[in-house]
């Protein structure tokens, strides 16, 4: 039997009433929250998942992303792998041009 990957949000506590990506699931709504949340069960159970879903940020040490592109808009849920089958989801955040935003990537470094 694979091993299944488990995604976990990160922090365990609470910041500001949620967790920085609870914020993200909370300012969306309908099909766009079923996009997310497809995305990231995708992630989760699959052994080998498409780049045009989840990559590697170039410039950021060991920080991965969960690409959601509906339409114009884009949803990126920052993370970081642990011990290979373990997704720990930082932040999420809404963007509209190419460039994920550096303040996000140091945030999600920062944990």
């Amino acid at each position: 039997m694979p091993n299944r990957t488990g995604i976990v949000y990160f922090p365990p506590g609470v910041i500001e009433d949620r967790r920085p990506v609870e914020k993200l699931f909370y300012s969306i709504s309908g099909k766009k929250l079923q996009r997310v949340t497809w995305v990231l069960s995708i992630v989760e159970e699959l052994d080998m998942v498409s780049r045009q879903y989840f990559k590697k940020l170039m410039d950021a040490d060991e920080i991965w992303e969960c690409r959601i592109d509906i339409g114009r808009m884009a949803y990126r849920v920052l993370c970081f792998m642990d011990s290979g089958n373990l997704v720990i989801l930082t932040n999420g955040f809404g963007k509209k041009s190419q460039k994920t935003p550096p303040d996000e990537v140091s945030r999600a470094e920062k944990i």
